[in-house]
């Protein structure tokens, strides 16, 4: 399953190496913000020659990351890792969501959410009689 993560790039961790089974690996993980109403921070993945990728951008820069997510367990805990596979530019032309998308069932947006103040309606205001403990044969039960 590959998804992609557009967001702004706010750290670039210090490469970590390392000696396995089959031999020597490097990684490098970075963190992106995404644009959402309510923005995510999330780690993601750079293995091997991918990292050549990440090193092309500055933090602060808008960027698209193509990963597949994937989870181990170990001593009966689950870890799951994003590992990023494409890193692009956000370029002017591209729509900036700032959200994830899964590349398995593309998503067909129209037209952005509108944030205007029109769309959302008020909650009534309580009574003062409510507040001050009133009378309680108003109960549902």
């Amino acid at each position: 399953m590959a998804m992609d993560i557009q967001g702004k790039l706010i750290k670039i961790m210090a490469p970590v190496t390392g000696e396995g089974r089959n031999g020597a690996w490097t990684k490098q993980e970075f963190i992106i913000e995404t644009a959402d109403q309510y923005p995510k921070k999330v780690c993601i993945s750079a293995w091997s020659d991918k990292i050549s990728q990440i090193q092309r951008f500055q933090v602060g820069d808008d960027i698209r990351v193509s990963v597949n997510p994937e989870s181990r367990e170990y001593n009966e805990r689950w870890y799951t890792e994003l590992r990023a596979w494409k890193i692009d530019p956000v370029g002017s032309g591209a729509p900036h969501s700032g959200s994830y998308q899964n590349q398995a069932a593309p998503a067909s947006h129209s037209a952005a959410p509108s944030t205007s103040g029109a769309d959302f309606q008020t909650a009534p205001v309580a009574s003062d009689s409510f507040l001050s403990g009133g009378d309680d044969t108003d109960l549902p039960f």
